[in-house]
């Protein structure tokens, strides 16, 4: 669906009610993760706004582009002409932000940000409460923008709260606010323990022969292609299976090999489909700046659905599921002594300890202390000081 400027209908949003305006540099139909698990969570206590970045296209006018993937959930995208300065798109966004919130009688405003970006249109907002969930140091990503560490510092400031998504990341952040706490990665375990039972193998890798070995999720700067090539070569009798978008990073610089399968992204809803015909799940992901502070979501996702891992020494991995005995930590000197390792053990063997170290990471259970620090500091908020009797 697709509204011009300023036509977002007041009339199919009668009552008031708590509003949660969400402003992301990631796309709701992009990759299933963090953001698309929070929010539809919160989607069940107040309405939430998914505010997407501008797309450009070849347009006289600018819209707002919207669809709702559920009835609480609204997504916005801008769609800018092409040649817009960054000036005028900034003030374009700031007049949808205030016709999508208009359009929406609220009685309490939260205003929650993936992106320090977005405070570049939305420095005006008057919310209740403000709320940062850091899931990524994006600074330290491919084509950050110059300006992005003195936006988050901005963002800090004007934060009631601030979550990060891993411990790493809190760490390194935890002088800079007084209201930050930790949320790692949750896992939905009903949807990937679909991958421990039988099924049919998709038709895109049903020929693939075994053992495989697979990794999801964006294939990008993070991902250690040279590792990825190595395992192919030196490992000729396995077969890898890579399943995710390719961006920031040119295609035709992926390695290829008759081992090496590359399958494009997958809906979310498949992954265990796919997932429960792997002998094994890798994270070969790069010791670089962009993953010095990453949680990957995948890692309980891959444990959830029953398959043995092993994984590059990403911090929060080591410290975790590595210290835990529940993944295997490997470098290019031993990639394929671990993975031969984990392919010649049953899958069930490490079933009890995995399900039992899941237990207490629901997404629910994460959205649920979210929600809490939330309420208490609307609350504090909202305290006005007692004079004292003379």
């Amino acid at each position: 669906m697709e509204a011009a400027l300023g036509r977002v209908a007041r009339s199919k949003y009668p009552r008031r009610e708590n509003l949660l305006v969400c402003f992301s540099h990631l796309r709701w139909n992009f990759v299933h993760q963090r953001p698309q698990h929070i929010l539809t969570l919160a989607s069940k206590q107040q309405r939430v706004v998914y505010f997407e970045e501008p797309v450009f296209e070849d347009l006289t006018h600018p819209l707002m582009r919207t669809s709702e993937p559920s009835s609480n959930i609204l997504i916005v995208t801008p769609v800018l002409p092409l040649g817009t300065s960054p000036t005028k798109a900034d003030a374009v966004q700031r007049r949808f932000v205030q016709q999508a919130i208009a359009a929406m009688p609220h009685s309490r405003l939260i205003a929650w940000y993936y992106t320090p970006m977005a405070l570049r249109f939305t420095e005006y907002l008057d919310a209740d409460i403000y709320v940062y969930d850091c899931m990524d140091e994006l600074s330290a990503f491919k084509n950050a923008p110059p300006e992005l560490g003195q936006m988050e510092k901005a963002l800090l400031r004007r934060a009631d709260l601030v979550f990060t998504g891993g411990l790493s990341l809190f760490e390194t952040k935890r002088r800079l606010h007084h209201e930050i706490y930790p949320f790692p990665s949750g896992i939905d375990v009903q949807h990937f323990h679909r991958a421990r039972k039988p099924g049919k193998d998709p038709a895109d890798q049903a020929d693939i022969p075994h053992p495989r070995v697979g990794y999801f999720g964006v294939i990008d700067e993070r991902l250690d292609v040279r590792l990825v090539a190595l395992a192919a070569k030196t490992m000729p009798d396995v077969h890898f299976v890579m399943l995710g978008p390719v961006v920031k990073i040119d295609p035709s610089s992926l390695p290829q090999a008759e081992n090496l399968h590359w399958l494009g992204a997958q809906p979310y809803c498949e992954l265990p489909d796919y997932l429960r015909h792997w002998d094994a799940g890798w994270m070969p992901f790069a010791l670089n700046e962009a993953t010095r502070f990453i949680s990957p979501t995948k890692t309980p996702e891959f444990l959830a659905a029953g398959l043995p891992v092993v994984s590059t020494a990403i911090v929060d991995v080591v410290r975790s599921y590595g210290a835990a005995g529940l993944v295997e930590i490997a470098d290019g000197d031993d990639l394929e002594i671990k993975l031969r390792s984990v392919l010649s053990r049953p899958h069930q063997t490490l079933w009890p300890q995995v399900d039992a170290y899941l237990a207490n990471m629901s997404w629910e259970k994460t959205w649920n202390a979210m929600a809490a620090h939330i309420e208490r500091a609307h609350q504090g908020k909202k305290v006005v000081p007692l004079r004292r009797s003379a």
